[in-house]
């Protein structure tokens, strides 16, 4: 098998020459500055702009290097540092990125339209928590019917336990879990399963330890805008050409050198942005003219505000709003955000899942009566990545309990039963096919000052919430910065035989093969929602239309009642839980009962 070797040029960074190293570096904070590589200094060359630069002649892959301004003790790493293995406090290393020599030459990606994402946490998805322990697995996932993997982010963060949300060196492969090189292999193998491999990046913010740009180029903030980080990274003002320039490096860096299939863009409603030409769309474009026109590479949004004109440039978006529905149906949560869906949840998931968004511009009680969202039933039912689990909606609570924790067996059956058949792409949270018994929880491990402020604050934060009023309840709360917080998140692969896991394995399984031999292939052509219906308080009935005019159709009761419908639907049934008819005429279906429908 040929193999192939692939670099993505930077104009910034370290970049491995024939002759040397040529290192190049923004600062326009300082009027000097130098290079040192294994410990000798090397002035660097001032140019217009803030640019520094300087070829080292005996610079080799391998060699540890930082850069200097003249203050005594003032060493800071590369901001596009291809590598930490000492963490974002030690010098950078030269890295060879044509050294990995790829196996999977040709591989083209998959089209977005069969995609099924599993997202995973490197650190915590196998015991060992590196790349090459979570290679070993891809045999598994391959099994399930997953089609994407989407890693969290990557980005080296302070120490080595973190979710990947506070990273500060965005070339750097977190250095806990492995190589740059293992990292690839791990690309590499996925492929060899037909698995694409997609990634999350964060651009909205740096993480609150190991940051030095203030240091040495305080363009790249801005006080004009804030953020729930302080001061907003600078993409639409003075000097913002740079920092824009480095996130779009960033993303093709990604997608070309480690041959990722796509990236899912953290946050992007905190991207602050009154320019002309938005950053967003500016970063799609590249992106899209940057990459081999031959391959399949998606770019995905998390966006709160719901912008329906994004997606003019995006594949789809993370879809909070039908979780959100699926959550308050399945455990009756009412709480924080999930009190915009307490009332009518069936109707609002029924909106979503035919229409994308439930909310298009109502007004939203949780967040004081503003507007949210834009109008959504233009767009194809795969603009929109619904899931019942994510590493958000898990982790963000105070004890990072799992849907299965929280809601009946027969509730979790029954909504995974209507997201894996739905026409939206569909994601998955490690571990939710076997309702997996552990958490994922917050954690973290910043420096000690840094480390209690943030314990304290998770506590804090919590103290709202009726559960936690009370001094000694808060306790209760993990810390995020014990090794054990970490460990408890781990996956416990072997629980997977237990009955109960190995009946929500097979579900997965039986539903993810009903997907790609049925509802898949019509998907090539498109699904539009063609109208939703609320039957009961808790049944709905779903319909859409795919593009070569087949039809789908949903009936599903997602309450702990009996629910007494009339409705008619077309199409031959292809899936159900309980006895759920095509007709019904003041009939009753059962709780948590689900109907699929496909008329050709």
């Amino acid at each position: 098998m040929k193999s192939a070797r692939h670099a993505h040029q930077m104009p910034f960074g370290a970049e491995l020459r024939d002759d040397g190293v040529a290192f190049r570096l923004w600062a326009p904070s300082r009027e000097r500055a130098a290079v040192v590589v294994d410990g000798v200094e090397h002035a660097l060359e001032p140019r217009p702009g803030g640019w520094f630069e300087r070829m080292v002649g005996d610079a080799r892959a391998g060699a540890r290097y930082s850069f200097a301004f003249g203050d005594a003790d003032v060493r800071v790493p590369d901001p596009a540092s291809r590598f930490q293995p000492g963490g974002v406090h030690a010098p950078s290393m030269v890295i060879d990125p044509r050294a990995y020599a790829w196996r999977e030459t040709g591989w083209p990606g998959r089209p977005w339209h069969e995609t099924v994402v599993y997202e995973l946490h490197v650190g915590t998805f196998t015991l060992g928590g590196t790349y090459a322990s979570a290679a070993e697995r891809l045999d598994n996932l391959a099994r399930l019917g997953a089609t994407a993997i989407e890693l969290m982010p990557l980005a080296q963060p302070a120490g080595s336990r973190n979710w990947g949300y506070d990273g500060v060196l965005p070339f750097a492969p977190q250095c806990a879990y492995g190589t740059p090189d293992e990292l690839k292999a791990f690309v590499d193998a996925a492929h060899a399963r037909g698995l694409c491999v997609l990634l999350d990046v964060v651009y909205n913010h740096f993480g609150p330890e190991g940051n030095y740009l203030h240091q040495f180029a305080g363009a790249f903030f801005t006080e004009r805008h804030h953020t729930p980080w302080g001061a907003a990274i600078n993409v639409d003002g003075e000097r913002s050409e740079t920092v824009r320039e480095l996130f779009v490096q960033n993303a093709l860096y990604w997608l070309r050198e480690y041959r990722f299939d796509g990236l899912r863009l953290d946050a992007v409603h905190e991207i602050r942005d009154d320019s002309s030409r938005p950053f967003l769309a500016e970063l799609a474009a590249r992106v899209r003219a940057g990459v081999e026109p031959d391959r399949h590479v998606h770019l995905t949004l998390e966006n709160d505000a719901n912008q329906t004109r994004l997606l003019a440039s995006y594949d789809a978006q993370w879809n909070d709003d039908a979780h959100h529905a699926f959550h308050v149906l399945t455990t009756s949560e009412t709480d924080g955000y999930y009190r915009d869906f307490a009332r009518e949840p069936a109707r609002l998931l029924g909106r979503a899942l035919a229409e994308g968004f439930a909310y298009q511009g109502e007004a939203s009680e949780h967040r004081g009566g503003a507007p949210r969202g834009e109008p959504s039933p233009s767009l194809p039912a795969t603009a929109f990545v619904d899931f019942l689990q994510n590493h958000d909606q898990i982790g963000n609570r105070a004890l990072g309990e799992r849907l299965s924790a929280l809601a009946p067996e027969p509730a979790v059956r029954a909504a995974t039963a209507v997201l894996l058949l739905a026409p939206a792409i569909p994601l998955l949270f490690m571990g939710e096919e076997w309702a997996a018994s552990t958490p994922f929880l917050f954690f973290s491990d910043f420096g000690a000052e840094l480390g209690r402020a943030v314990t304290e604050g998770r506590r804090r934060e919590f103290a709202a919430w009726p559960a936690f009023r009370e001094a000694a309840l808060q306790q209760r709360i993990p810390d995020p910065q014990d090794p054990a917080t970490m460990l408890a998140s781990t996956l416990r692969w072997d629980e997977r035989a237990g009955p109960r896991h190995a009946a929500m394995l097979k579900l997965h399984e039986e539903l993810l093969a009903l997907r790609a031999g049925l509802i898949v292939p019509r998907l090539a052509r498109g699904a539009h929602g063609e109208g939703y219906q609320l039957l009961a308080p808790a049944a709905l009935r779903v319909k859409w239309r795919f593009g070569d005019d087949a039809r789908l159709g949903l009936v599903a009761n997602l309450g702990s009642e009996p629910a007494t419908v009339s409705y008619a639907i077309a199409g031959v049934r292809i899936f159900t839980l309980g006895d759920v008819p095509a007709r019904a005429d003041e009939a009753t279906l059962a709780p948590w009962s689900v109907g699929w429908f496909l008329e050709s």
